[in-house]
């Protein structure tokens, strides 16, 4: 192969982890015709973020954790900057605890990855409340935060898939 699409092959895939974390948040986005189910979303974008975090950081820095929650924060209408300090904090933390958790099992990641989530609905139900001048449903907050503690183990096995197929040469 030439040099130049060897060079376009490895861009591509460095791109990866922040693309399917845009892919989850999108996904997070769908309206759905459910009622209340907006509430209730699980916090895909963030398990991406915590994915990442630990077995690619150098891919997905602070900088594109943030970028990614100021769009979501765009997108679904939340006070502005909420999910970008709640990213950029998920980050922060699983970085910085990155070889414990990359020295353990599967089950470590994933309590790991519920005291942050837990960290993180908290931080996003206090900010939220400190910015709307209103407390938001602390019932719809506990349910997102058990769905998406019990969809992480699906989540992490796909994006433990990509990351296995595509980003092995990189």
């Amino acid at each position: 192969m030439r040099p130049g699409i060897i060079r376009l092959d490895l861009w591509v895939r460095n791109q990866l982890p922040f693309v399917l974390t845009f892919a989850l948040l999108l996904v997070a986005l769908v309206p759905s015709r459910v009622p209340g189910f907006t509430a209730v979303v699980p916090m895909l974008p963030m398990m991406g973020v915590f994915y990442w975090a630990i077995y690619r950081p150098d891919l997905l820095p602070p900088l594109a954790a943030f970028a990614l929650g100021l769009l979501f924060d765009l997108a679904a209408g939340t006070p502005l900057g909420v999910e970008a300090l709640v990213f950029l904090l998920v980050q922060g933390i699983t970085a910085s605890q990155r070889r414990f958790f990359v020295t353990n099992t599967f089950v470590v990641a994933w309590w790991g990855f519920s005291m942050i989530a837990a960290g993180a609905t908290l931080l996003e139900w206090l900010l939220s409340a400190m910015l709307l001048a209103h407390a938001p449903d602390d019932g719809s907050a506990i349910f997102r935060y058990l769905l998406t503690v019990s969809l992480y183990p699906l989540v992490g096995w796909v994006l433990a898939r990509v990351q296995v197929l595509l980003l092995k040469a990189a």
